[in-house]
């Protein structure tokens, strides 16, 4: 089984422009992530795969691997989906590049997914935490997943899912950490599918999947880590390094 990391890098960030270029102890974020990534030695090869110029010379100067997008892509799948079409691979982790503090230990439970699925009957596996501070429940900026009994998502939402009415019900919530892993094929089915309405609601590219039907299997790991989405974030992310 030959397994690659790709991190999807967009120099345009809606909420925090250029953030992965934003410096992080001496380094950029993005090749913090890249690093971070090769050192994990979970993966066959890494890639960064970016619309930009200045991430991909960040990248090769550095001695690594990065390739440049053809097209114009809504979503990271998409961008993804591109260029792993014509690599001998299986399966494809999809490493955040905003998220340079890589948790080793999820990653092989990502991929322990996948060995074990003698079957094949799940498409992508991706990662939760449990969150119980209320203020991370409400932030929208932490999206948030509900499990079938057998871990499989049923949605996912920057809304508080679910609702709690009851506030006894001693419901559990999860926030959605962006980190997936792929069988190559449904990462190709995903590029020839239209974006519908959730998708387009939510701005979750994870919705098209469920959407139309494929089988997202959540693994429950006990670190969120760090992922930069606003200048607070990469603050925080400067005191944890």
């Amino acid at each position: 089984m030959k397994i690659i990391a790709v991190i999807p890098a967009r120099y345009a960030s809606t909420r925090f422009p250029a953030k992965l270029m934003q410096d992080l102890g001496g380094k950029t974020v993005i090749l913090r992530t890249y690093e971070a990534a090769k050192k994990s030695n979970l993966f066959d090869d890494v890639f960064v795969v970016t619309d930009s110029d200045l991430i991909f010379n960040e990248i090769v100067s550095h001695d690594g691997k990065a390739i440049m997008s053809v097209k114009e892509h809504e979503s990271g799948s998409d961008r993804i989906a591109e260029a792993i079409e014509n690599h001998d691979v299986d399966i494809v982790i999809n490493v955040q590049g905003d998220e340079p503090f890589i948790n080793t230990v999820a990653l092989e439970k990502l991929i322990q997914v996948f060995k074990n699925d003698t079957e094949r009957k799940i498409d992508l596996a991706s990662l939760m935490c449990e969150i119980t501070d209320e203020d991370e429940i409400n932030n929208p900026n932490n999206v948030k997943v509900v499990v079938d009994q057998n871990g499989f998502a049923l949605y996912f939402s920057r809304s508080v899912i679910p609702y709690p009415r009851e506030r006894n019900a001693g419901v559990r919530y999860f926030q959605h950490i962006g980190i997936y892993a792929f069988r190559k094929q449904a990462l190709l089915d995903f590029y020839g599918l239209p974006m519908k309405s959730l998708e387009a609601s939510e701005k979750l590219e994870q919705l098209r999947y469920l959407e139309f039907g494929k089988r997202i299997k959540m693994v429950e790991t006990a670190n969120a880590g760090i992922g930069i989405d606003t200048p607070e974030d990469l603050e925080k992310a400067r005191r944890m390094l």
